[in-house]
């Protein structure tokens, strides 16, 4: 995050600095940030930050279910970001007639897309700090789920969800390797190492996981180490089907817009 922080606003020269939050298990590690920055002594300039969600749970944001709410007691409470720069969804459409598609159309073009048009951001969200789960879905998108196929949207909605509460909105895999400069996958304890091993393509010709060609190197950070690993093409989890391209190479990739952050335990064995 502090990398990412540090092109944008500094190696950049601009004074807007854009961040995608998901939820989970995730919030509860942003209570560290603050710290963090402080030991890199650097001045995190929290008054130029725009969070938005990466998904978000169709309820209010007092509910114990809601991302926000877990975004805001566990990060954004404990720092000085302005409030009218943390973007939750429209509440007032979870009343009446409204549906989830209706969160989602009003999400996009009221909060993504003026980001996107905003000339400090250059059309782009600087960053995405995403979790990934023990059955390979990331944000709100799931195995095998129709939204995994969506081309044009760049938030979507969804009211089946395998995962309660069923109706949720996420940005989608368009949006994700399209609009995002860096996206962070963080992941923790041994629940995460099958996918881990599921979605790297392996050195061993005779391994189970065989691969077709045109794979993407990544960075994978484990502990005190980084090591650069293959991405397996297909994918077999959403959380391999998200491979930002960078705008300054066209459509190719770069290892640095697509770091996976994980434990020892949820590692060991994967490389």
């Amino acid at each position: 995050i502090i990398q990412s922080y540090h092109a944008a606003l500094v190696q950049s020269h601009r004074d807007v600095f854009t961040i995608a939050l998901s939820g989970g298990s995730l919030p509860s590690l942003l209570s560290c940030l603050p710290e963090a920055f402080a030991i890199a002594n650097i001045d995190p300039q929290w008054n130029k930050w725009h969070v938005i969600l990466a998904d978000e749970r169709c309820v209010v944001s007092s509910d114990a279910d809601s991302n926000l709410g877990a975004i805001r007691s566990n990060f954004t409470n404990l720092v000085d970001i302005p409030t009218s720069q943390i973007y939750g969804i429209n509440e007032t459409l979870l009343l009446g007639d409204n549906d989830t598609a209706d969160i989602a159309q009003s999400y996009e073009q009221n909060v993504v897309q003026p980001l996107l048009d905003k000339p400090s951001t250059d059309g782009m969200i600087d960053c995405a700090i995403l979790g990934f789960g023990p059955d390979g879905h990331t944000c709100s998108l799931f195995p095998n789920h129709k939204l995994l196929h969506e081309e044009t949207k760049l938030v979507a909605s969804i009211d089946d969800s395998p995962k309660p509460p069923p109706s949720r909105i996420t940005l989608t895999l368009p949006f994700l390797n399209t609009y995002v400069r860096q996206v962070i996958f963080c992941g923790v304890g041994e629940s995460k190492r099958p996918i881990l091993k599921a979605i790297f393509k392996t050195s061993s010709g005779d391994d189970d996981n065989v691969v077709a060609a045109g794979g993407r190197s990544v960075f994978l950070q484990h502990g005190a180490r980084v090591t650069s690993v293959e991405l397996c093409n297909p994918a077999p989890f959403p959380c391999g089907m998200i491979r930002p391209l960078t705008r300054n190479s066209g459509d190719e990739y770069d290892n640095n817009s697509l770091v996976l952050v994980v434990d020892e335990d949820a590692a060991n064995g994967c490389v």
